[in-house]
C-alpha cells in the first residue's frame, strides 16, 4: 500500500511574531496540495498565534511534558500545547535525546501523553556518525524505537521519524540504498511491536531534507515523507518540497 505523504516543518529554536507570515505562505501552498499532508512546528511561543493566523493548517509543538500538570519548571504538557492550538508534537528529537538526556522512556511516556490529549506524536529516532560507522545503525535504531514505541499504538496518531544525527544540519544525507535499509528495517520492527495496521504507520526521513534531493528521497520505498529542519524557515525553501512530495 501507499500512505499519504506528511511534510512536517520543525523549526527548532528559531522564529518571531515577524515569522507568522511564513508561516501564512506556507500554509498557503499546503492548501493547493489537498493530496498530502504537511505541518508546520514552530517553537512554543508561537503557537497559538500561528494556529489563530491559520486555523485550517496543522501547528504542531516540538515537545511536551509526560505529566499533565504539576511541579516542572518551564516545562508545558500536551494538554497545554492542545489550548494553545497544537494538533501534534515531535518527541525524542536527538538534539532532546542529547543536550536534555531524554531515554526511551521518556519519550514512551510523552507519546502516550500525547495520544491521551487527542494529539499526533512524531517520535524521532537516529543513530550517530560514530554507531554507523561501527555497523550498528539498523541496532540502534531498531532498539530506540522498541524503547519508545507507546502502548495502544495506532497509526491514526503516530508517526516515526528517522533522522540520522550525522545528517542533521550538515548537508550530508545517506545514501538512498541506507534509507531504504533503514526504513525497511523500521517497518519490519513496528510491524512486530504492533501487529496489524503496522503498514499504515508513516515513517518520515529527516536530515538535510532539500527542495534539490526531496524528490530522490520520497520516492525511497517505505519514506512516507519528511521531517524538515532548516529548509522549512520559509515558504521559498519549504514549497519545493511540499510540491515534489505531492508529484509522487
Amino acid at each position: 500500500m501507499t500512505n499519504r505523504k506528511y511534510i512536517v516543518g520543525n523549526w527548532k529554536m528559531n522564529g518571531m511574531q515577524a515569522q507568522l507570515s511564513d508561516i501564512a505562505a506556507i500554509a498557503e501552498i499546503a492548501e493547493q496540495h489537498g493530496e498530502i499532508d504537511v505541518a508546520i512546528c514552530p517553537p512554543v511561543t508561537l503557537i497559538a498565534a500561528a494556529a489563530t493566523k491559520c486555523p485550517q493548517f496543522a501547528i504542531g509543538a516540538q515537545d511536551c511534558h509526560q505529566s499533565s500538570s504539576g511541579a516542572h519548571t518551564g516545562c508545558v504538557s500536551a494538554e497545554m500545547i492542545r489550548e494553545a492550538g497544537a494538533l501534534l508534537s515531535i518527541l525524542g528529537h536527538s538534539e532532546r535525546r542529547a543536550d536534555q538526556y531524554e531515554t526511551d522512556a521518556d519519550v514512551k511516556a510523552k507519546a502516550e501523553a500525547v495520544k491521551a490529549a487527542g494529539l499526533g506524536a512524531i517520535i524521532c529516532v537516529g543513530e550517530t556518525e560514530e554507531e554507523r560507522d561501527d555497523g550498528r545503525a539498523v541496532e540502534v535504531v531498531c532498539g530506540q524505537l522498541e524503547g519508545s514505541f507507546p502502548d495502544e499504538a495506532d497509526a491514526d496518531w503516530l508517526t516515526i521519524a528517522y533522522e540520522p544525527v550525522w545528517a542533521i544540519g550538515t548537508g550530508r544525507v545517506p545514501e538512498t540504498s541506507d534509507v531504504k535499509e533503514m526504513h525497511e528495517a523500521i517497518r519490519n520492527k513496528i510491524g512486530k511491536l504492533m501487529g496489524d495496521g503496522a503498514e499504515k504507520v508513516r515513517i518520515l526521513y529527516g536530515g538535510s531534507m532539500n527542495g534539490g534531493n526531496a524528490a530522490e528521497l520520497l520516492s525511497v520505498p517505505n519514506v512516507d515523507g519528511g521531517l524538515v529542519g532548516g529548509s522549512s524557515l520559509t515558504a521559498d525553501k519549504f514549497g519545493p518540497i511540499i510540491d515534489a512530495a505531492a508529484k509522487l
